[in-house]
């Protein structure tokens, strides 16, 4: 799929090289280090060979940027089939082949002809930069792909954060929770959702009220 022009409008913001540089590489503003995604790649895949009982084996990251994620899941269970897709074409062009990354969007998940289920999905920091119907499209694909645990992370009104607020959507905890159960995704902590291939493996404990 080929990268579409901006509908007259919208936001400028441009996810190019500068971009990155700023909030992942420069040390005084980044929101994030290779040891924060190492961590949390240890955490997803934790959670998921638990529940799934075996080893991880595919990974599906969304607006994955320049592919963080990649080198942590693989340093965290080596020989993970990893597909990414984002938005940017910077990093489709500059990354796409080398890291396994093509051009999607949110909204764009069901059309894209992605070889599911994947035994994790992650949905990294980015669910608070989508607008509603996209993302209303967007968990409804999720679900669809979705073998194992999704990490869908998102920060919410009742969060204090910093980094990049230009396009940032304030929803509450309840705003997401009831449009994650819309999808039928059902939580298993730490970010962590689970749809049909592991909702009744999960014990009562294990899912979140």
């Amino acid at each position: 799929m080929r990268p579409v022009k901006k509908r007259r409008g919208a936001s400028a913001k441009v996810y190019d090289k500068a971009y990155f540089d700023r909030w992942y590489r420069d040390p005084r503003r980044r929101i994030a280090t290779p040891g924060d995604f190492d961590r949390k790649a240890r955490l997803v895949v934790g959670i998921a060979e638990s529940l799934l009982q075996r080893p991880v084996r595919t990974a599906l990251d969304i607006g994955c940027g320049e592919g963080a994620w990649r080198g942590a899941l693989r340093r965290a269970r080596g020989g993970i089939r990893y597909v990414g897709v984002d938005s940017s074409a910077y990093v489709v062009s500059r990354y796409g082949n080398a890291r396994g990354i093509r051009y999607g969007t949110f909204g764009t998940l069901a059309s894209a002809d992605l070889d599911g289920p994947f035994d994790i999905i992650i949905c990294g920091d980015m669910l608070q930069y989508v607008e509603p119907r996209e993302l209303a499209r967007g968990l409804d694909a999720v679900a669809g792909l979705l073998g194992g645990v999704a990490f869908l992370e998102a920060y919410t009104t009742a969060d204090s954060v910093t980094g990049d607020r230009r396009g940032w959507f304030h929803r509450t905890p309840a705003w997401y929770r009831r449009a994650f159960k819309r999808a039928g995704l059902v939580a298993v902590g730490m970010h962590c959702w689970v749809g049909d291939a592991l909702r009744d493996g999960a014990a009562a404990l294990e899912r979140m009220p």
